[in-house]
């Protein structure tokens, strides 16, 4: 039986991309309300950073769950490849998330 994300991780993971989901609206208010640019700037990097540790923590959940522990714990999608497709779908995503 395939094991889903667990539902702490989840909702761990959802209370993330609200708070994203906030600075990025606040990030619209601070544009449309002409705010110094370098303020601006500031939130975007805050924004940037945030995702990147929501990536971190997606990228090492995928790593434990579908790639090293490919037969037992491993998402659907997972499971319909092999050891080096994933190896090589990981390299892949890892390129575009270093970008």
């Amino acid at each position: 039986m395939v094991k889903p994300m667990a539902h702490d991780k989840r909702q761990g993971l959802n209370k993330r991309l609200n708070r994203i989901a906030g600075q990025v609206a606040g990030l619209q208010k601070m544009v449309q309300a002409d705010r110094y640019c370098v303020d601006i700037l500031t939130q975007v990097a805050a924004i940037r950073s945030a995702l990147d540790a929501l990536g971190v923590e997606l990228l090492t959940d995928h790593m434990e769950h579908c790639v090293t522990d490919h037969s037992e714990h491993a998402h659907p999608a997972a499971k319909k490849k092999s050891r080096d497709e994933l190896i090589n779908e990981m390299r892949l995503t890892l390129s575009r998330f270093l970008r």
